[in-house]
């Protein structure tokens, strides 16, 4: 609504003569007197049936008017009867207020349907001349909904009359005075005053007396103009107190007299101001209690008109001189909240009245620098908001203003804009132009989200910021789901086609995640959980949604889930997003292990798991399926026996709710883990870990790395492809990460070595990686070492490189690591053939020290190995590994009563090797799987074999008493009975010279032992012995014998 004619004669004179019976003169204006009205349009009529009062019965005229300088005149003349009539004469030329006539607020006009023309060239023009810089009357009339006419004239400054006299100054600041020094206010003194006060405003530009007098005063006159206000029913409209308040205001707004600026007071006059007129009841309800009270006979409905009218011309009057835009900064922080009312009549007036502002604002553009209005995002949306009002005219009103704000907009922009990057500007504007061909303001409010469009092109990052974040907060609206639902379109619209110039995207977030749940509409949440997708889907932004959407409590709640399950992304996004999101994990595992485990890995861990479940990024996770899985299988070993105490949890992330106990890291992983081996199809490598007990292997702080080597073998057997791939993507990353990380991934990469594929790999990422971890401090890198050699043994071509590294191998033999001494075993086995007789020697000494291992596999394996090393001697060689093969006669005969079944039959075996390396024909009773103590005849047997066969060549009888000392019972009781046995065919000539204290005293040590069996078994041994000690030799008796029967022949 343009403001009215500042001179005596506008029409809020007419107004005021019609509301009261107080006299008052109307000043002449000769530039409108005459002016025939212009035809109105559709958007005038609609303001007309909003703000208007049709058909309103006619109330008594004024009998005479009071109020300017005419009145004072008619004092001094006495002549009041010719000014009624020129009042009369001038107002039947303009729009009365109060008469059948109606009251015509200026719109939008018809062919509000055009784009705005952005005049380009204009703005080159203005380039050229910077002191063209205000808008035309040419430039305005190109613009739809402003007339042709121009609003410089119909809103110019009061054309005066000549000087007021210096006594009718002095009158009017008497009236003011007394009113200040009066108690009793009555309503006729009170509109007095204000009528004094705007007549005494209109001398200010001429009269020192009166500008002194109003600089001196205004703390007192805003003080009145407050209680004025105060004094006003709230809910009724009974008097034109509120229209005077408001046409004085302007009054003095018009001379540059702000009463609402420079004071604190001034701005609580300014929030009463609009509390006053916004909050009124709706007309509708005026008008019942004017029925109810009935006390005063004014039009209720043509009072209401008037004061509104008032109200907006006083808005227009802050803005007419406002280049720095201070004004309009304050008007919209005061009617924000009113534009935002759940109470459909104040959300109107608040529209109606600042798209009235824009308007008159618009036609008086005239900016400088600096620019204080820095809400420009915030109101564009707002307006956006209210042209999808359910409220039709609260719609229409909208649509108007946000037409005069993009006009405003694009002469803000030009001032404000980069002089460097001036094409810029130009590709905005012609962008701006081509959707404005596209969309008019009947589009606006039948579909706000076009405003995004149009505006997108000139707000900069932070009023693209403020307009989503006033986005956001429409979505609260629940009364309104079409509110809702023009705020979800707008958002997806502005985001899609702003890009990447948003800043404080974690706030954007932060209120997204919070509003998720106050959105019901299915389609609007999609909206929402769409724009989330734009912002991830933007490389410049997807670490940083990610980051603050990590940032929530473990297990997400439902609206998360929904989120990271319906995520919508492009194809071209998905893996770049899976890569950022699975980043956040991987970093997490390459730090030094910690006292608590990163939130971060637990949050992601759970977000994959969600993603994986809504499968929304199928293509990203086949693409990336290498990588995910050796994360999440790290992530697992990190999280094996932690708890979530064991985390560290941000400070205020659980604070309406507790930690549940069920949630722990392990569980989040392993859930991931089996949702990603199923969403990729691997079905059959699901099935074996759960047939093998993979998972339980999993989680086993011990046991892990078999559930590792488990899931990496079912890989290699169903789905080698996905296997190649994981072993490529591991090559170069073994040695990344802490030492969980690296055993993870060496325990997978080791497993994939069976693979054929493996003799590609170069030497120095197969064999030498696997020499390295030989020599590492940790006995697992040493076992997955020795695993990987004996997996690439399968490889022809690689047996030479690995040959190399026999002498690291056979150190590992006296590791008490029992897998490192079998793996290493079984490495040699390979190798046995083909050994030079040193090496092979060494070897056979080292595994005859393994014999009688408590390990059993790998006692039975050194026996093994040493048997396959005496068949490969060669005969030049046999006679340097015979002493060798004798010192392990004993203990291989006495392990054949090895409870161990395995290891006895293995004995028996390795005994007849070195057999017949010794070219002996063992007896039969050696091979005998019956216990010796159960056949003492066999044992004789046995004895008087090896008692011949070693006679001379080993202390068969030594090194038997040494296995009275076994831990193993069947050991001990098989030496006793053997020392015993073996006494009595051994050469006693040669026991009796070596003595058998030393005998006698082991096996007396065998009286002692806990196993009666043994002792029994030991003393019979001890009698034996002492019983060779004891008696003759055979021999000596015969000798003798042959003396005497010689001496008696002769």
């Amino acid at each position: 609504m343009p403001l009215p004619r500042r001179g005596r004669g506008s029409r809020l004179d007419a107004s005021r003569t019609a509301g009261t019976s107080l006299p008052r003169v109307t000043a002449r204006s000769p530039r409108r007197a005459g002016r025939r009205a212009p035809s109105s349009s559709h958007a005038q009529r609609l303001t007309r049936r909003r703000h208007s009062s049709d058909q309103v019965p006619p109330v008594p005229e004024p009998q005479t008017d009071f109020r300017l300088g005419r009145w004072l005149q008619e004092r001094a003349a006495g002549d009041s009867r010719d000014s009624r009539q020129a009042s009369r004469a001038r107002m039947g030329s303009r729009l009365r207020v109060c008469s059948w006539e109606e009251v015509v607020i200026p719109c939008a006009s018809d062919d509000d349907s055009e784009s705005v023309d952005l005049q380009l060239s204009n703005l080159e023009d203005i380039k050229k001349d910077p002191s063209s810089l205000e808008l035309t009357d040419s430039d305005i009339s190109d613009i739809p909904g402003l007339p042709w006419e121009s609003l410089t004239d119909c809103f110019s400054h009061p054309t005066h009359q000549q000087p007021r006299g210096e006594v009718i100054i002095e009158r009017l600041i008497g009236s003011v005075q007394e009113f200040f020094n009066c108690e009793l206010k009555g309503e006729f003194e009170k509109l007095t005053f204000l009528r004094s006060l705007s007549s005494l405003s209109r001398t200010l530009p001429y009269d020192e007396t009166t500008e002194s007098f109003i600089q001196s005063h205004i703390t007192d006159i805003v003080h009145i103009l407050n209680l004025l206000l105060q004094e006003e029913p709230p809910h009724s409209l009974l008097s034109p107190m509120r229209q005077e308040v408001f046409v004085t205001i302007a009054d003095f707004s018009y001379q540059d007299v702000h009463l609402f600026f420079g004071s604190e007071d001034g701005a609580d006059l300014f929030s009463l101001v609009i509390k006053s007129m916004i909050t009124l009841p709706s007309v509708t309800t005026l008008a019942q209690l004017q029925e109810v009270t009935a006390s005063r006979p004014n039009n209720s409905e043509c009072l209401y008109r008037q004061t509104f009218q008032a109200f907006c011309e006083m808005l227009q009057s802050l803005v007419v001189k406002d280049p720095h835009l201070e004004n309009l900064d304050t008007i919209f922080e005061l009617m924000d909240p009113w534009l935002q009312s759940v109470k459909d009549h104040e959300r109107e007036r608040a529209t109606a009245s600042m798209a009235q502002v824009l308007k008159c604002l618009s036609s008086h553009l005239s900016l400088k620098l600096p620019l204080r209005f820095q809400r420009l995002g915030h109101l564009v949306a707002l307006m956006a908001l209210l042209c999808g009002d359910p409220l039709k005219e609260v719609a229409e009103e909208a649509a108007e203003g946000t037409h005069h704000l993009l006009h405003i907009t694009m002469r803000l922009k030009y001032l404000t804009h980069d002089k460097k990057n001036h094409q810029s500007l130009r590709k905005a504007m012609k962008k701006c132009r081509e959707l404005l061909q596209l969309y008019n303001t009947k589009q606006f409010y039948s579909c706000p989200s076009k405003i995004a469009q149009v505006f997108e092109v000139f707000l900069n990052s932070h009023e693209l910021c403020q307009f989503v974040m006033t986005t956001l907060d429409g979505l609260k609206n629940v009364r309104h789901p079409c509110t809702q639902q023009s705020a979800g379109e707008l958002l997806i619209t502005l985001v899609k086609n702003a890009e990447s110039r948003f800043e404080k995207v974690p706030e954007i977030m932060g209120v997204i995640c919070a509003q998720l749940s106050t959105i019901i509409q299915p389609s609007i949440r999609q909206q929402v959980i769409n724009t989330v997708s734009l912002f991830v889907s933007r490389p410049k932004y997807t670490d940083i949604v990610l980051s603050h959407l990590l940032c929530h409590p473990v297990p997400y709640d439902r609206h998360l889930v929904e989120l990271w399950r319906t995520l919508e992304v492009e194809l071209p996004s998905t893996t770049w997003i899976l890569w950022r999101l699975l980043r956040k994990l991987q970093k997490c595992h390459n730090v030094p292990t910690q006292e608590k485990m990163a939130y971060v890995a637990v949050a992601a861990t759970d977000a994959l798991y969600e993603v994986f479940m809504g499968n929304r990024l199928r293509a990203a996770t086949f693409r990336l399926f290498p990588q995910l899985l050796m994360t999440l299988l790290i992530q697992i070993h990190h999280s094996i026996g932690l708890t979530m105490s064991d985390v560290a949890i941000p400070s205020g992330l659980y604070v309406d709710q507790e930690v549940s106990s069920e949630v722990t890291p392990l569980c989040l992983a392993i859930q991931a883990t089996k949702t990603l081996l199923l969403r990729t199809l691997c079905w059959q490598e699901f099935s074996i870990m759960e047939k093998n007990k993979g998972w339980t292997l999993l989680e086993g702080k011990d046991c892990h790395l078999q559930g590792v080597s488990l899931l990496a073998s079912a890989l290699l057997e169903r789905h080698h492809l996905l296997a190649h791939k994981v072993m490529y993507l591991l090559v170069p990353l073994l040695n990344r990460g802490n030492d969980k990380h690296k055993i993870t991934s060496a325990g997978f990469f080791v497993e994939l070595l069976q693979s054929p594929v493996a003799r590609r790999l170069p030497n120095v990422y197969s064999v030498a990686r696997l020499k390295d971890w030989l020599h590492h401090g940790n006995n697992l890198f040493r076992v997955l070492g020795l695993k990987g050699l004996c997996y690439l043994l399968r490889h022809q071509e690689m047996r030479e490189d690995i040959k190399r590294l026999l002498p690291c191998i056979l150190d590992s033999l006296y590791e008490t690591d029992e897998s490192i001494v079998l793996l290493a075993i079984q490495i040699l086995l390979h190798f046995v053939p083909s050994m030079d007789f040193t090496t092979l020697a060494a070897m056979m000494r080292a595994l005859f020290s393994l014999f009688g291992d408590v390990r059993p596999n790998v006692h039975r394996f050194s026996m093994t190995l040493f048997g396959a090393s005496i068949k490969s001697v060669k005969n030049t060689d046999k006679k340097g590994v015979e002493n060798q093969v004798l010192d392990s006669l004993v203990p291989l005969l006495l392990y054949t009563q090895d409870e161990n079944g395995a290891v006895a039959e293995e004995s028996r075996r390795v005994l007849s090797i070195c057999a017949q390396f010794l070219k002996w024909k063992l007896p039969q009773e050696v091979y005998c799987k019956d216990p010796w103590y159960s056949t003492p005849h066999e044992v004789g047997t046995i004895c008087k074999f090896f008692g011949k066969k070693c006679k001379g060549k080993v202390n068969i009888l030594a090194q038997t008493l040494m296995y009275t000392k076994n831990a193993k019972l069947p050991i001990r009781r098989a030496a006793a009975l053997f020392v015993g046995m073996l006494s009595k065919y051994m050469d006693h000539s040669e026991l009796k010279m070596k003595g058998t204290d030393w005998i006698e005293y082991d096996l007396r040590d065998m009286l002692h032992d806990p196993e009666p069996s043994v002792r029994i078994l030991a003393s019979q041994a001890l009698f034996r012995v002492q019983k060779v000690k004891s008696e003759p030799e055979p021999r000596q008796r015969v000798c003798r014998l042959r003396k005497l029967m010689g001496c008696l022949s002769t």
